[in-house]
């Protein structure tokens, strides 16, 4: 029960590496507010709470592009629980016509992602999703924590593409790299309040998002031979990850990245 008596706020939390970070922190004792553009699968994970543990759990829906709707879930967490110790920040897409829970299927022209071909609209909506999206999240939990005075333990999912460049995926790559060094960032000024700030760059995960490459057997072939463990990792190994962020047991670490990516990256 490493998160006994405390609240964690989870975006993304209705699917894939959210979801798991969902389910584990509850069982380790956490109530959860659950964040998610899906309120169907949003009901679903928070049912799954209630009925496999003691845990509360609420469903907020929240577009993590909009000020308004963070500001909504950090308030929306305090009048339900009254309090917010920890967050994980794992709302993301893989490119900017990705939604969760369909698959998605490989453009016939491979240079097609290129940067040089990407239309600034698709290179903006990746940014704002998976990097402000973030920094939306962290600065208004990280207001609550600051009100409260308690400190508390912020955890950032980025990616092991912010260390790899991946070609065909450069507004992924960056908005991730990006999230590292917003990662450090915060952990510098938020560290005279008590607030832990670290992430995780996990690399190619069993969820919704690797879906395509996991039915395509050239795609597997292509993730295999770039894991040097031979396979993809599951969302529960990364929610152990953010539970280990989480808590105390990570009591001395703030501005750094984890890369549980199955030796894709060892620098």
């Amino acid at each position: 029960m490493q998160l006994e008596g405390r609240v964690a706020v989870i975006t993304g939390g209705a699917s894939g590496i959210g979801r798991a970070c969902v389910k584990r922190f509850a069982q380790e004792g956490a109530d959860v507010v659950v964040a998610d553009l899906n309120p169907e699968r949003g009901a679903e994970v928070v049912n799954e709470v209630k009925s496999s543990t003691n845990q509360r759990a609420l469903f907020v829906p929240v577009d993590v592009t909009s000020e308004d709707d963070i500001e909504r879930l950090a308030d929306a967490a305090m009048s339900e629980f009254g309090r917010i110790d920890c967050a994980v920040a794992a709302a993301g897409v893989s490119n900017a016509h990705y939604v969760s829970g369909e698959l998605q299927q490989r453009a016939a022209d491979p240079t097609a992602g290129f940067l040089v071909n990407k239309p600034v609209e698709d290179w903006k909506r990746v940014l704002d999703v998976n990097l402000t999206g973030v920094m939306l999240t962290d600065r208004a939990l990280a207001r609550r924590m600051i009100e409260a005075g308690n400190g508390g333990s912020i955890v950032n999912i980025a990616s092991v593409a912010g260390k790899l460049p991946l070609a065909g995926a450069g507004d992924y790559c960056v908005s991730k790299a990006g999230v590292v060094m917003l990662t450090k960032m915060l952990a510098l000024e938020l560290s005279g309040q008590g607030i832990r700030v670290n992430a995780i760059g996990p690399g190619f995960i069993e969820t919704p998002m690797t879906a395509g490459l996991r039915t395509n057997p050239e795609g597997e072939q292509r993730v295999m031979a770039m894991t040097p463990m031979g396979r993809m990792g599951k969302p529960e190994e990364i929610a152990n990850t953010a539970l280990f962020l989480a808590s105390d047991e990570s009591s001395y670490f703030t501005g750094q990245t984890i890369f549980p990516a199955g030796g894709m990256f060892v620098g």
